[in-house]
């Protein structure tokens, strides 16, 4: 067919006929590419929200005889990021002969477990409770889609009669219903009684589009949807105002994100009350307009209407009462304001429990909020992990559209209480829940790491990552740190340039670091550099840089990060890299040696000061780490390879030669050091652990 390219305004018009080509007529392959291009526009469809199919004519290995086959996302996947391993493939007629075994709503639950016997390929991922929604219906190609603006007719109060409006009798609609077997008896039921429609919108829920190719279902559903976000915004123009006007001027950009890094630890410490979580903040126009408006307190308390949205926002947000201009210097204060809302906020989600409970609805989950809004600053979103919480927040925003244009073309309306906890409660949720991989060791752990663009650093975080955490990686080098957050996904890792050195350097650090993942939990000190020189050779400039560096900045890591565990109240850890020279009184290394002490005794110091914060503080002492250790890289090695009279390419052997393990040190070795500490050795304290093969004379005694 001929291409038909069309401009659009409120969607993003994705299709590339060249991609397309190279798929020839692989009908899977396009409903993949189909897929992937709507969900990387957030206003099409949510993150993991919506899904869609295709349906093909298949060999069947049993009798060798064509079947028609039906490919379609599978539970818990992302249509954005949809793969061949995440979609299912199951005979569309032994889905429809399902119709016959189908006991009523009641049944809902046991009718997931059949699809299974409909699967025909047997590396299906496991078929969502939305197949049937795709199966009853006769179409090739089907989009079932979140899109704002589809949701927000759909969550209006006269939302069937705008549907009438906009398309006249090329659109269906069907009140809302739960997700499942029945919702598809339906979809089919409307589309037997209106022939020739080119798409349901299902009411408080969502959009279903279709077309006998791939190409032209995902311009049925761009037009759908750009149809519907004109007339809105029509309606937008037309009122002059959304969501009643300006009630709260917000502050300026930088003055929000100070705002942000200001209380995102006392509030992370809050919601953390049944289980640590990590943070996300945003302040874009969209949230900036909503929060600051006069009708925030009538719109937040009603929750939000599609399904998707308050699975991952729960029922209504947490509204702080706290002036834009508060002074938040004084966290004890700010707490004692806070606290009252957090406890009304539980005990309300409680009563929500308790009142719409069934007698085998699963426990109650965490009674905290996830999203949190402060007029005039911004949205807090907090989760399990950094996903999660962005993820939460993404969704909130799309709720605000819904409710933007709902507002604007009638009036908004929420789920009722009993349909919203059905869903959040929902046996196949929970079974879903309780198939997640366990957590890992460090999961839900924010660590902050100094010199960590290479070397022992690098590898800390590396390993730190591995085993769940959200890291800060800081370096002085700028080249440094962009090649070493190449390792890392977005979700998982943040970097910031820091002189520590310099206090304000560090204070910026640890504001990126609340910024990206809510708090601190880990501090790592592994910045440090390496002068090697007998006495009379050590400069006053060789003796400042090393105690600036490796005690001042221990000094300024630590003062700063327990400001932040402090308010958290959930206590920490601070890991200290020394070396075994500062317990050695090895020659020519006055000036390291020293400072290496003087980082060893702080570190028992502070053990002793933070005790009752639970803030544990050790340190790990390396010694001869020269494979991928950014110190050897200057003019250390040259200073010990004279100091030992040997030439510097003999330094590994040397070093290997002089421990009792006979074993070269890596800085993946210290990074198991940095693990033990902060995940293993959970009641130690003011600890050293030597990794350094077993050197007789730094035994700490």
């Amino acid at each position: 067919m001929q291409e038909l390219v069309k401009d659009f305004e409120h969607v993003d018009y994705l299709w590339n006929k060249d991609i397309a080509a190279d798929l020839g007529d692989d009908q899977v392959a396009l409903f993949l590419y189909r897929s992937n291009i709507l969900g990387a526009d957030l206003r099409i469809t949510n993150y993991g929200g919506g899904n869609t199919s295709c349906k093909t004519i298949e060999k069947d290995p049993l009798t060798g005889h064509e079947v028609e086959v039906m490919w379609v996302k599978g539970s818990g996947g992302d249509i954005g990021t949809l793969t061949r391993k995440g979609i299912a493939g199951l005979y569309t007629s032994r889905l429809r002969n399902l119709k016959t075994v189908y006991k009523g709503l009641h049944d809902e639950d046991r009718m997931v477990g059949l699809f299974n016997h409909c699967i025909y390929d047997l590396d299906s991922k496991a078929p969502s409770i939305d197949t049937p929604l795709h199966g009853l219906l006769p179409f090739k190609h089907i989009d079932h889609l979140h899109p704002d603006a589809l949701i927000a007719i759909a969550a209006a109060k006269d939302g069937e009669a705008i549907t009438q409006e906009i398309w006249g009798d090329a659109m269906g609609w069907v009140p809302w219903q739960r997700p499942g077997f029945d919702l598809g008896l339906q979809l089919e039921k409307c589309l037997e009684e209106n022939p020739g429609i080119r798409g349901i919108i299902l009411g408080s829920h969502g959009l279903f589009t279709w077309g006998d190719t791939s190409l032209e279902c995902y311009l049925n559903s761009l037009e759908v949807i750009e149809m519907a976000s004109a007339y809105i915004e029509k309606k937008i123009k037309q009122k002059g105002e959304v969501f009643g006007g300006q009630k709260v001027q917000p502050l300026p950009a930088e003055a929000r994100r100070h705002k942000a890094a200001q209380i995102m630890p006392l509030l992370r410490g809050l919601t953390s009350s049944e289980n640590r979580m990590i943070g996300h903040f945003a302040d874009s126009d969209t949230i900036l307009q909503y929060i600051n408006s006069h009708d925030l307190a009538r719109l937040a308390p009603m929750g939000t209407s599609c399904p998707d949205h308050f699975l991952r926002t729960k029922i209504q947000p947490l509204i702080l009462e706290l002036d834009s201009d508060e002074d938040l210097t004084d966290s004890a204060e700010i707490l004692k304001k806070l606290g009252p809302s957090f406890r009304k906020y539980r005990e309300e989600y409680g009563a929500y429990y308790q009142n719409h409970k069934h007698d085998n609805s699963p426990a109650m989950r965490d009674p905290n909020p996830v999203i949190i809004i402060y007029p005039g600053v911004g949205m807090f979103s907090f989760a399990k992990n950094k996903q999660t919480a962005r993820v939460a927040n993404e969704f909130y925003v799309n709720a605000i559209n819904v409710m933007r244009g709902a507002e604007a073309i009638s009036q908004y309306t929420s789920l009722p209480r009993q349909e919203a906890f059905d869903i959040e409660y929902w046996l196949l949720e929970e079974a879903k829940l309780q198939r997640m991989p366990a957590e890992q060791p460090l999961s839900r752990k924010v660590a902050i790491i100094t010199g960590a663009g290479g070397g022992i650093g690098k590898a800390i975080a590396d390993k730190l990552v591995a085993q769940g955490a959200n890291v800060v990686v800081t370096d002085v080098n700028e080249d440094n740190l962009d090649q070493a957050l190449t390792s890392y996904g977005k979700d998982t890792a943040a970097g910031v340039l820091c002189d520590v050195t310099k206090q304000e350097s560090i204070a910026q650090a640890f504001d990126e670091a609340v910024l990206a993942f809510g708090g601190v939990d880990i501090v790592v000190h592994s910045a440090g550099l390496a002068i090697s020189k007998p006495l009379e050779d050590t400069t006053e400039k060789d003796w400042k840089i090393l105690q600036d560096v490796l005690v001042k900045g221990q000094f300024l890591m630590a003062q700063k990060g327990v400001e932040i565990m402090r308010k958290q109240n959930l206590g920490g850890d601070i890991v200290n890299i020394a070396s075994k020279n500062g317990l050695v009184s090895g020659p020519n290394n006055v000036g390291y040696g020293t400072a290496k002490a003087a980082q060893q005794h702080m570190t028992r110091l502070l053990a002793a000061e933070l005790g009752a914060d639970h803030i544990r503080v050790n340190t790990v002492n390396p010694d001869g780490v020269i494979v991928g250790s950014k110190i050897w890289e200057g003019d250390w090695a040259a200073g010990r390879a004279k100091a030992y009279g040997i030439k510097v390419e003999d330094l590994p052997a040397h070093y290997a030669k002089r421990n009792l393990l006979n074993e070269i040190i890596l800085p993946e070795d210290i990074a198991n050091g940095v693990f033990a500490c902060v995940a293993i050795l959970d009641k130690s304290t003011g600890n050293t652990i030597n990794v350094d093969g077993g050197m007789a004379n730094a035994f700490v005694r």
